[in-house]
Formats: structure tokens, sequence, C-alpha cells
């Protein structure tokens, strides 16, 4: 295309000034109609491509590895044209497993995570998983299929207003109404769900937006033969038209690379700032949350500028591991007597919602530094219960990174950092001394978690999914280094465990990865052990077994005496995933002497290329209050 004829057809996109009524009508009929373009952008009916050609040479541009999806006949062009192009695609036995499986690929990998699920039933059974995204503030893009535009609204199979339901829960949705405009529409979608703070983004599909000229053509219901009326003459004009328009400059070349990101950084005075409270503190702390380790700055980078400032950290979220498996700035007990101590408090990507008392465990005393990309979670409960000394609206890590650059010299006082180290010894040994307990009936929970933490390798993954039992787990074990830890975030959404193994197993594929279930989240996504087993993705899962929603439990029993919809049974969990294909263990007190023995054929069994689930039937335990029963 000649420059005078693009810039013909760029000003044919806006409204010329100074036409009269008749003339400015007929402009914007044209234009409505895509009637100007068209005479530039000429349709090869014959052309073999189509608009899912488009989306996976889009994803591929921008470095998309994976495409997670339940497959349904609105997106098929799409899946088809990844797997052409070397695009791998992961189908699952549930679509919300593919969402969760695309926001664990997003936290490991620093790109976009991408889903792709049919029209209808298949995008609402996306919204839990969306929702998840939104709020662990993980970048993954939704494609949704869609009934064709013009049957919008007139019955179609699986026809919702899908816009309207996603709008709330994602930072961009858009419907693609012309195959010129996927590219575009797709370019900027991943650009927005990777600036300021990360989030999921929902892209529409209609489906005659996907498959190719020919096929939309015979579908569309041109009448061409017979005596037609004057309103067929129109409906005909009308119906033509639109195809031609959706398919004009289709397929002509395009720019396809990746928009650049908006990311805002700290700036020196707010660096400069924090340099001189924590160069005058006593009592320092530095809270992590999961925000920190998102891109740009690498985990390892900040991991070094942590270790160089030396403060006493506590690690939340995906943050879990970052300072590795044994570190001697690391505080892991009573979070909550050190923050009421400390004189100075970095809140680096963590927020004070209900993970932190919404505020209360921050001590009116001590100076606080907030550093978070929103708004909203940065100054989340100031109102009340505290008040942030600075407050930085920016990326957590790179304000981490700038401070260390600029502490040089600066120790923290060793007496503090061994005040914290202790009273986390003395709380481990007590754990220690719980779980050499003895139940009457079940298994010791506590004990099967310190066999596990002795058992898991130092390359290994984990994925926490459950209540009382990941609970009691996250006291316990470590994670092993940097996005070795996977939790759902601030939503606690259940059964998220599949599908983040999912995504981990291919992002870590020389990982050990290890699903902590509680037997209730487990229901969610035993099932994907058929995923696992067909996709070649080995994992082993860790159920512990108490037959009930016991976290549940323990406060409605006593409030309102009864233990209704609390209740489970000891279900032989083994055999579930024996039936999909995978390998079944079963931990309790006929074989107590060989849990470790058990765990470690487990993990053989996973690097021999089966997923493997160990039900361990155990007691209930309250390990707040340090007691264990049956």
């Amino acid at each position: 295309m000649d420059d005078i004829t693009e810039k013909f057809c760029k000003a044919s996109t806006l409204v010329p000034v100074g036409l009269s009524a008749a003339a400015l009508g007929t402009f914007m009929f044209l234009k409505r109609f895509g009637i100007l373009y068209q005479l530039f952008h000429k349709v090869d009916k014959n052309i073999k491509r189509n608009g899912g050609d488009v989306v996976g040479d889009v994803l591929k541009a921008h470095g998309v590895k994976y495409v997670f999806t339940l497959v349904g006949g609105h997106i098929s062009p799409i899946l088809v044209a990844c797997e052409k192009i070397g695009i791998r695609v992961v189908d699952t036995r549930h679509e919300v497993t593919a969402v969760f499986a695309a926001d664990a690929v997003a936290r490991m990998s620093g790109t976009v995570g991408v889903a792709a699920v049919t029209a209808g039933p298949g995008l609402t059974n996306t919204v839990t998983a969306v929702k998840n995204a939104q709020m662990a503030e993980s970048p993954v893009l939704l494609i949704g299929g869609a009934a064709a535009t013009l049957l919008k609204g007139r019955g179609a199979l699986q026809d919702i207003d899908q816009m309207s339901l996603f709008k709330p829960l994602c930072k961009y949705c858009a419907t693609v109404t012309k195959i010129r405009d996927i590219a575009p529409t797709l370019q900027k979608a991943l650009q927005i769900a990777q600036s300021g703070t990360p989030g999921p983004v929902f892209v529409e599909f209609p489906i005659d937006s996907l498959y190719p000229y020919q096929t939309v053509s015979k579908e569309i219901g041109i009448k061409e033969k017979g005596r037609l009326s004057l309103m067929q003459k129109i409906t005909n004009w009308y119906l033509s038209n639109y195809l031609t328009n959706l398919f004009a400059g289709a397929f002509e070349e395009r720019d396809m690379s990746p928009l650049a990101t908006d990311i805002k950084k700290p700036t020196s005075s707010q660096v400069q700032k924090g340099i001189e409270l924590l160069s005058k503190a006593k009592k320092p702390v530095i809270l992590i949350g999961s925000q920190a380790t998102l891109p740009p700055v690498p985990v390892e980078e900040l991991r070094k500028a942590l270790e160089d400032i030396g403060v006493p950290c506590f690690l939340g979220g995906m943050a879990r591991g970052l300072l590795g498996k044994h570190s001697s700035i690391q505080a892991r007990q009573k979070r909550g007597e050190a923050l009421k101590e400390a004189d100075v408090v970095i809140m680096a990507g963590s927020v004070a919602d209900f993970r932190l008392g919404y505020g209360r465990v921050l001590s009116r005393k001590s100076k606080i530094i907030a550093i978070n990309r929103s708004k909203e979670q940065l100054y989340k409960n100031s109102d009340m219960f505290w008040k942030p000394t600075v407050a930085v609206e920016a990326d957590a890590a790179s304000y981490i990174v700038e401070v260390a650059r600029g502490l040089k010299g600066y120790k923290c006082d060793q007496e503090w950092l061994h005040q914290l180290k202790d009273k986390d010894t003395v709380k481990e040994k007590a754990n220690l001394e719980k779980a050499k307990e003895v139940t009457d009936v079940h298994l010791n929970p506590l004990k099967v978690l310190h066999v596990t933490e002795e058992v898991m390798g130092d390359n290994t993954v984990m994925v926490a999914d459950g209540g009382d039992f990941v609970a009691t787990a996250s006291y316990i074990l470590r994670p092993r280094g940097p996005l070795h830890w996977l939790d759902p975030g601030a939503f606690g959404t259940l059964g998220v465990g599949g599908g983040f193994a999912l995504g981990a197993k291919l992002c870590r594929p020389d990982c050990d990865v290890w699903i902590i279930y509680g037997d209730g989240s487990l229901g969610y996504s035993v099932a994907e052990f058929d995923t696992f087993t067909r996709h070649k993705l080995p994992v082993i899962a860790l159920v512990g077994n108490d037959a009930g929603w016991t976290q549940i439990e323990r406060e409605q029993e006593p409030m309102f005496g009864s233990s209704v919809a609390c209740k489970l049974a000891f279900t032989d969990y083994e055999k579930v995933a024996i039936g999909y294909g995978g390998k079944g263990m079963r931990l309790d007190r006929s074989n107590e002497e060989k849990i470790k023995e058990v765990l470690e054929d487990a993990v053989k069994q996973s690097r021999d290329g089966h997923s493997v689930l160990v039900n361990a039937l155990i007691g209930k335990t309250n390990f707040r209050e340090g007691s264990i029963s049956v």
C-alpha cells in the first residue's frame, strides 16, 4: 500500500470537519460498514489461513510456549494453529484448571499465561480462577469463544453476555469483530496484562472471526438462487458486505511484536527516605509479598539485595523460598511479636489485609515504608489501623534493589537478628516434639510433614492447596528456592492444586513438583491426574486425609453445636489416582514405620515418569493451639 492510500485509510477512521449533514451521514454510513476500508483491502476468497492462525502468530511473537484449554468448537482454529507453530497445547479436564495452570506459568516464567476456552459454560467455568488471578496480580490472557457477531442475542448456542461477566474481573476486555483487528487487540491485551499492577485480560472471539472464508461464507446465509424480494436483496447486500469487511485486510503483513510495558519505578527521593530511616533503625523488619517477585527485577537480584541489606525478613505468598531453604536473615515464626517490637517496617509488596490483621499487627510507634504498584493495596486500611511513614506507589523489588545500593556499610544489629532466629528455633523444636506424639487411631500429621520435609529434594516445587493440613504444612515445609512455592494468594481459593502443578511442571521440568492437598481440596482437581498422565507431566500429591473440612468444623461445632456438612470419609483416594492412570500409595497406622520409605518411593516413581498420589490418613490437628486428636 502506497503512502497516499495509507494516509487516506487512516483518515477514513476520523470524522471530517465541515461536511454537510447529508455528506456527513454518507461518510458515517461508509465508515460504519467498512466500505472505505474495503476499497483498498481486497479479500482473497481462496486463502486457507484463518483467524486462529493470526492468534497463534501473535502468541508466538510474544514468547508464549503453552496454551491451556478444554477443547470446544468455537476455539478449534486457535488450538490447531498453535499446535502447527510449536506452541504446546495442554488440554485439561476442567476449564478452571486451564486458567490456574496459566496463572502458574505467569508467576513462574515472568511472562503472560494463556488459557483458551469455548463460549458460554466454558467461560463461566473459569470465573473463580480469573478472580484468583486478579487478586494474586497474575498476568493471564483468557481467550474465549463466542457466537458469531450477527447471531449475538438471537438465541445462538452458548450465547451469553460474556463481556459483562468479565469486565469486573479483568484489566481489559475486548471483542474481535474483524480479523484484521486480532493482532492489535491481542498486542494491547498482553501489554496491559503486564503493565502497572499485573492482572488478567479477556479477549472474546466470535466464531466467524476464527474460521476460513469459505466456511463462514457457507454458513452466513446469503440466498443466491430463485427470485429475490427487495428485502432479500437488501439482506444479501448486508450479509455480503459484513463478510467482506470481516475478511478485508485479514492476512496482510503486520508487526506482531510485543508493545512496551509500563511499570512505575520509585523516585530517588523516595529511595533516599527509605535509606535514611533504615540506616537509623535498631530493630528493622522487611515483609516481602508476592508482588516483589514480579518482573522486571529478577528474583535472584532481589535476593542478593536483601542479603546485602541484612535485615530480618518475613516472606509471604510467592516470596516464600526467595532466600532459600535456610537463611540467616529469614524469620519464619512469631511474626506478630516481631512487628510489635520493630522500629522500622518495610512492606515490600505485602498488604495490610486479613493476613496482617488489617494493619492491627503493625505498631503505632514503627516507621513504616510501604511499596506497592497498586494505590488501593498500598493504602489498604491505612484509614483505620496504621499509617505509612513513606508510601511508594511503584515496583517493590526495584525499591529494595535501590535501597541496597545506597546502604553501603550498613549492618543490622546482630542481637536483633539472633533474637528473632532464637524464637524460630524454640517454635520449631516445639513442633518437632508435637510430631512425636502418638495419636489414637490415625497418623500424626506433623510427623508426616516432618518426614516429608526430610524426603523432599533441593530441586522441589511445592504447590499448596488446602486448609487445615496445608496451614500446618506452611510452618513445617521449607521452600527450596525463589519461585519454588505456589499458593492461591489473597483469595484463599481451594482447587488450585491440579492447575498450579501442571504449570509448574512445564516451567520446571527437572524439578520434583509436590502438591500438598487437604482431602477436601483434592476433590476439586483429582481428575487432573488424567491430564498429568496423558501429557507425561509427573507430579507427587500428598493428601492429608482427616475425613473432613476440619478448619471449618473446628469453629462451627463449638459455636453452633453441629458439624453438619463438615464430615467426609476416609476415602481410598489412592485408588482414584490409579483409575486416572497414576500410581497410588497409602499411609496409615499399619505402615507408620515406613512413612519415609513410602515417600521416597513416590519420588522415585515420579522421576520414572509416573504421577503419584500418597493418601495419608491423619488425625485432626489444631496446630495453633498445639493439640492433635485421632
